[in-house]
């Protein structure tokens, strides 16, 4: 099953205009970070191609294109999407045919995701997951993948973690236990989901062997889960580490638990590469809250009265905290952030230009005051259940 692109939706095939603003403003380029596989610091998240945040008819216009090149034009080589988000394969594909000429494809690298189709609709099977993989090929217009994800794997695996929300950085303590990641224990298949996981993943190495993808990985919200599967992958045959591992949401001001794992990640887990997404938490941390936020009512109170007296400028030091965040020490991992329009992309590159400055003492001071008022509501670095 493949989701189904809107018969309305019409992409441009010739050139979109190049104006002033679809020039990339002097100033420093996005840097390319010097691990395997020499991801951009900074990625395109191209989810918003889809209708949960725009309409047919921007998704039809120049719009997505500009936007594509000028993020190129900044040095953003890297783009994340999904089969599971509508016609966002097919818009960016037609937006990166549109300038092969000026970016080739050799110069950026495509990352998308297979096995979730719907919003309750997941099917891990070898057939599936090739299928998907087939389909991601031809709406992206490319004889390759360079990184290839299993999406949202706790919808998939046996659960394990006996408790489902809170701060799960007890997962790296004395409680280990309670998430299955006691040594000793790693190579356990804990039911038939653990083992469609792996079955999923043995495809998409079999994939990978015969050239179509160059990187596979998992993506999922639940970190401690994320460390499990690493490990139940890495200690069943052929005995490989997981390439890449994303994890959303929890390298942001409400939660950056991610960054404790990251060292049991690449050590334990020997994952090769780490990629952080969702600064904004799931639009958390924006000025409307989406009705369909996963999170209970009293993190969102909290997330709205952490907001009070920022306005707009929320969303900025929310951004910077998370590029701030994952360029620090040995951490340094890229961060997916969603962008619709060019002029997103532009403010996107002054803040991450600012955060890649020395912080300032009065952002160190709004950036403490955010953090205090999670603290305060019991809900810094809480993660709600998911599924």
């Amino acid at each position: 099953m493949v989701t189904p692109v809107p018969v309305s939706l019409a992409v441009p095939h010739e050139l979109a205009p190049d104006e002033t603003e679809d020039k990339a403003t002097p100033g420093p380029q996005v840097t390319i970070l010097d691990n395997v596989p020499h991801l951009s610091s900074l990625i395109l998240g191209t989810g918003t191609f889809s209708n949960q945040y725009n309409s047919n008819d921007h998704l039809s216009s120049f719009g997505p294109i500009r936007l594509v090149r000028l993020a190129l034009r900044y040095g953003i080589k890297a783009f994340d999407t999904s089969i599971y988000y509508g016609p966002s394969e097919v818009v960016l594909g037609n937006a990166l045919q549109s300038i092969k000429d000026e970016f080739p494809r050799e110069s950026y690298q495509l990352m998308t995701k297979c096995g979730r189709f719907g919003t309750d609709t997941l099917d891990y099977s070898p057939a599936a997951i090739r299928n998907s993989v087939t389909q991601s090929l031809q709406r992206l217009q490319t004889e390759y993948l360079d990184t290839v994800y299993l999406h949202d794997v706790e919808f998939v695996c046996t659960p394990v973690q006996a408790k489902q929300t809170g701060n799960h950085s007890l997962a790296l303590t004395e409680e280990k236990g309670a998430y299955g990641l006691d040594e000793g224990q790693e190579g356990k298949i804990h039911g038939e989901g653990d083992q469609k996981v792996l079955d999923g993943y043995a495809e998409l190495r079999k994939m990978k062997g015969e050239g179509l993808i160059k990187n596979i990985g998992i993506t999922g919200y639940p970190v401690a889960t994320l460390l499990r599967l690493a490990l139940l992958i890495l200690h069943n045959p052929p005995y490989e580490p997981v390439d890449i591992i994303l994890s959303y949401s929890h390298l942001s001001l409400q939660n950056s638990t991610f960054a404790e794992f990251a060292p049991h990640f690449r050590q334990r887990a020997q994952v090769k590469q780490l990629v952080a997404a969702s600064p904004f938490s799931m639009g958390l941390l924006t000025p409307s809250i989406p009705s369909w936020h996963p999170s209970p009512k009293e993190l969102q109170e909290a997330a709205r009265k952490a907001r009070n007296g920022y306005g707009e400028g929320f969303i900025d030091v929310a951004l910077a905290y998370a590029i701030r965040r994952c360029g620090t020490g040995d951490l340094n991992v890229p961060l997916v952030v969603g962008i619709s329009t060019s002029a997103e992309m532009h403010h996107c590159i002054r803040v991450w230009r600012n955060a890649e400055q020395d912080l300032k003492e009065d952002e160190r001071k709004k950036e403490e005051k955010v953090l205090e008022t999670f603290k305060e509501a019991g809900y810094l670095d809480w993660s709600w259940a998911s599924p």
